[in-house]
């Protein structure tokens, strides 16, 4: 079999493993949650087509392009170039739209340079609010100003300077020497704010004069004494310096809270400089063709005729394609100016696999994350046209996927376990999909697909009731929520679900309940989308709302699974409790890994260390010194059940559970983590280290803990497609704990892609009859039986 040819793969959870897959093929690389199917399809074949580009390139250059996975095999023979497309849950910066990580902006923008009517010789770049030549001079491209005023920076004047008048400061030192510098110039600091000379209150907000004094600051007795030189800037100046130079969205969004933003005044909001304005293509200016939806602007560029032998009608051979095969996948509902942070992982992925189409690559291996991921059933036949014109064009496909219909119609299955973690790392079949019959997960899922309907829905004890809802495409839709159910929200693809659930619904919940959604993430969930309701009703049974994202749970090493749970927590308390450590007068803080006393020296407690080498990319590895272990020898000394601290942090779930079986308060964090399918990961497992699903799960196991112990009123749970990156058999289990969320009394409502959850559901609504602005309706509503009976786009595929 011409094909490729791995040899002892040990990557993550592998274990030596050997498998051959043919070239020229689709072949689905399927296995459960944590199997080894992401470190075998991503980690071993891509990471070692990217070691081998990284070997063709000048070692100058290499820094630039970023660092590569060390795919850990023996030997990989006949391994073409190879090209991944992930799952992302990061949308790319502030200016980063559908246009932009498509390039399909890069054409139309040509298209209107070199077939725009009236062009002024302008270049492409003229057509771009990211560019010097192209932008608004006065807000640079973004269509907003922002002021600082001073009712913005000084939101209460009664206070003095002393007490905190002043809230657009920073904190920290930077916040006190601007206070010391006022002092040392001699300003009232103690009276209030409205009661200084106007001429002093306009110095301190708004003066360019930078002052340079020798400041002599108060500190307490056992801190150093020791004069600088501060130099003064007024607190406008510093807001509007910061807005221009940070790199981080947390200060950036601390900025803008004592600033008064609105449209400029002189682009109006359309981000481009006047010329750029003029220029119109199919009677459009750019900025106005590219806020329609996919499917009008192809059809608007479809009805040119240009003379086939000019720029025009080359640059039109290559959009076309392009639209149509974002159209095929179920994106018409998108602009080109729509922020690429407001789209699902799934919609980025799936314009990325659109864009890749007109790359023309001939002889590639495509390594594709799951790319059904947001897609209707009914929309996923696109995903395996598009798989079968790469193949049919000279490459091969491999897709780790879940979906079992999709897996079905592949030519060749590799399947990853059989379970997860230390229990799967095995290639347990590779072969044609139609002759895998055995015990195992997936040739369980694969031959049995039929759905039972839930014949036992649940009756809502109260209504959530929504009159009179506007936002994006909704347009005056009424809608109820039964309260004490498991509502499931579905439809195609841009139809109005995750706008109703996880903007409106959620937003109307957070105003009047008590909200917990994930760290700083509560403008994410809503993203920036403005909606309104004419009338609300029933709110006030909900005492709290739990919105629950794919965003990481932390950023770093240091967030781990045993952290974000809580549970750690009580496993330090228990090592606290030991004789050795009371004989040291050692306290819980000792067992951390984040403070100085108990941490390793080298890294910090973090475990690993980044190396940074002149020819070569920055990478992580691990820490020298402690191995990995994060803590002091000192530290490592106490021991708890014959284990240090660090050897309990490298347990399993599976394996804690059984260390932990008397240890009550731990025990219930354990449980929950199983329940939800996360059995296979480790205790001290890093944040960078699990997917967007896994985060999920994480936190909904987090939040069952919660649950289970509080006593706090009636919860509502909102979940946006929590099956993605999940194996039928998780989903089972993750059905299962939503149910017992419900049957405990609680509310759960999702949206969601998934048969087997739609089945399931108590109540469906579906969204639709379309994308965009085809879509916004109520369609269907009703069990899923009553659902199914319906002729909808999930009626259909619910029969």
């Amino acid at each position: 079999m011409a094909g490729i040819e791995i040899r002892d793969a040990h990557l993550h959870n592998l274990k030596n493993v050997d498998v051959d897959i043919p070239r020229g093929k689709l072949v689905a690389v399927t296995g459960v949650s944590g199997s080894g199917k992401s470190s075998l399809a991503f980690g071993t074949i891509h990471g070692e087509g990217q070691r081998r580009y990284f070997e063709s390139v000048a070692p100058f250059a290499r820094r630039l392009i970023g660092s590569a996975v060390d795919p850990q095999v023996g030997q990989v023979e006949g391994l073409p170039p190879t090209v991944a497309l992930e799952q992302s849950t990061s949308g790319g910066g502030a200016r980063s739209t559908v246009g932009t990580v498509s390039a399909l902006s890069n054409s139309v923008r040509l298209l209107y340079s070199r077939a725009g009517d009236n062009p002024h010789g302008l270049y492409s770049d003229s057509f771009s609010p990211n560019t010097p030549e192209g932008m608004c001079p006065t807000c640079q491209g973004t269509g907003v100003v922002h002021e600082p005023t001073e009712a913005t920076m000084v939101p209460d004047p009664t206070k003095s300077i002393e007490e905190g008048a002043i809230a657009a400061w920073p904190g920290a030192w930077a916040g006190k020497n601007f206070h010391d510098i006022l002092q040392t110039l001699g300003y009232d600091l103690d009276s209030p704010w409205k009661d200084l000379p106007e001429a002093d209150r306009h110095w301190i907000l708004f003066t360019e004069e930078r002052p340079v004094v020798t400041v002599k600051p108060l500190r307490g007795a056992d801190q150093i004494q020791r004069n600088y030189e501060g130099t003064w800037r007024s607190v406008a100046s510093y807001l509007t310096n910061t807005l221009a130079e940070t790199q981080s969205d947390t200060l950036r969004k601390r900025v803008l809270s004592f600033m008064e933003s609105r449209t400029c005044p002189t682009c109006h909001g359309r981000r481009l400089n006047p010329r750029a304005l003029e220029v119109t293509y199919a009677g459009l200016p750019i900025d106005e063709l590219g806020a329609l939806p996919l499917d009008r602007v192809h059809e608007l560029l479809a009805a040119q005729s240009p003379d086939p032998n000019t720029a025009e009608a080359l640059l039109l051979k290559q959009i076309l394609p392009a639209l149509q095969s974002a159209l095929d996948l179920g994106l018409g509902h998108l602009s080109l100016d729509r922020p690429s942070r407001s789209l699902s992982a799934g919609e980025l992925q799936r314009i990325r696999l659109a864009a890749q189409l007109r790359s023309g690559l001939f002889g590639v291996a495509y390594v594709l994350d799951e790319p059904s991921a947001g897609l209707h059933p009914a929309e996923r036949g696109a995903v395996l046209d598009i798989c079968r014109q790469f193949v049919a064009a000279g490459n091969s496909v491999l897709l780790v996927e879940h979906d079992m219909d999709l897996v079905a119609q592949a030519d060749w299955l590799v399947d990853v376990g059989p379970l997860a973690g230390e229990r799967g790392g095995e290639v347990v079949y590779s072969g044609p999909v139609g002759e895998y019959d055995a015990d195992t997960p997936t040739a369980r899922a694969l031959n049995n697909r039929e759905l039972s309907l839930n014949d036992a829905a649940r009756s809502p004890f109260a209504s959530l009731s929504l009159q009179g809802v506007h936002a994006r495409t909704i347009d005056n839709l009424d809608v109820e929520f039964g309260l004490g159910q498991f509502t499931a929200v579905a439809g195609v693809s841009g139809s109005g679900k995750s706008t109703l659930v996880s903007t409106v619904l959620a937003g109307v919940l957070r105003e009047g309940a008590s909200a917990v959604t994930d760290e700083d993430e509560a403008d994410d969930a809503g993203g920036d989308t403005a909606f309104s309701v004419g009338a609300r009703a029933g709110f006030d049974e909900v005492s709290r709302v739990v919105q629950i994202t794919q965003k990481p749970i932390g950023r770093t090493p240091r967030s781990t699974l045993a952290t974000y749970t809580g549970l750690f927590d009580g496993v330090r308390k228990l090592f606290a409790a030991t004789d050795e450590a009371e004989r040291r007068k050692w306290t819980v803080s000792r067992f951390s890994y984040n403070v100085k006393q108990g941490q390793c020296p080298t890294c910090g407690g973090a475990g690993k260390i980044e190396v940074e080498l002149v020819f070569l990319p920055g990478s992580y590895t691990t820490c020298p010194d402690c191995g990995g272990a994060r803590y002091n020898d000192e530290t490592l000394e106490v021991t708890w059940q014959g284990m240090n601290i660090a050897e309990v942090l490298d347990l399993t779930v599976d394996e804690a559970a059984d260390v932990f079986a008397e240890e009550p308060k731990v025990l219930r964090a354990v449980e929950t983590l199983q329940a939800v399918g996360l059995g296979y990961l480790r205790l001290g497992q890093g944040a960078p280290e699990l997917s967007g699903g896994e985060a999920q799960r994480i936190k909904l196991a987090t939040e069952l803990q919660r649950s289970r112990n509080s006593r706090r009123g009636h919860t509502v749970y909102l979940l946006d497609e929590p099956t993605t990156g999940l194996h039928p058999a998780d989903v089972e289990l993750l059905v299962a704990e939503l149910n017992s969320l419900v049957d405990a009394g609680q509310t759960v409502i999702v949206v969601e892609h998934n048969l087997d959850v739609l089945a399931q559901a108590d109540r469906i609504i579906e969204m639709g009859p379309g994308a965009g602005a085809e879509g916004g309706r109520i369609i269907a509503d009703g069990t899923p039986a009553e659902v199914a009976a319906q002729n909808t786009a999930t009626g259909r595929v619910l029969r």
